[in-house]
């Protein structure tokens, strides 16, 4: 993919499935902002300019059905790795590059392109609003991995029911969304031969 551009990310945001009214607001806000603003960059933490782009690193393990999250320390939530799109950075690129930062693993891509978008207001006395394309990536839940702890408190691999059953503000808000966007996908069926 070429470098991020409101352009480029718009066409990425036109691929990617509507799960539901929420979502089609979502891609709607995002594809409104895509159109009139040619930065799609955070220049200067924690939120200029606002809204920003986002990419997460959604790691499953298609063997087990599981989903790798991260204990975050700012955010106090359970989610998935990831971060801001650096300035000329394509998203993809984001993603591997965040894998490595934080995980300590090279990333293998599931599927070519993000499986969701979300549009969330961060919370805090700096809050935001993060443009976030989900992408997934595949690894073994038994790889032994080298995690960041100046920005994560832990790591640990989630089945979906467990994801479901989380307490509210206990994980990412649409954490949710990407596990019925990941089943829509087909794409751990396939993987796991089932």
């Amino acid at each position: 993919m070429p470098l991020a551009s409101a352009a480029t990310v718009a066409a990425l945001v036109e691929r990617i499935p509507l799960l539901d009214a929420v979502s089609a607001e979502h891609h709607a806000r995002a594809l409104d902002w895509l159109a009139s603003t040619d930065d799609v960059f955070r220049r200067e933490p924690p939120a200029t300019p606002a809204p920003h782009l986002v990419g997460y690193v959604a790691v499953v393990d298609p063997a087990s059905r599981r989903l790798l999250l991260v204990d975050h320390r700012r955010s106090g939530l359970w989610l998935p790795a990831g971060g801001h799109v650096e300035p000329g950075e394509d998203p993809a690129g984001t993603v591997r590059r965040e894998a490595r930062e934080e995980l300590g693993l090279e990333a293998d891509l599931l599927l070519p392109g993000p499986v969701l978008l979300t549009w969330t207001p961060t919370t805090g006395p700096d809050s935001h609003v993060d443009v976030s394309l989900w992408y997934v990536l595949r690894a073994d839940a038994a790889t032994s991995l080298t995690w960041d702890r100046r920005e994560l408190r832990g790591v640990r691999w989630w089945a979906p029911h467990e994801v479901a059953a989380a307490p509210a503000g206990v994980t990412e808000p649409h954490l949710g969304w990407f596990v019925r966007a990941l089943g829509m996908t087909g794409a751990l069926a396939r993987e796991a031969g089932t």
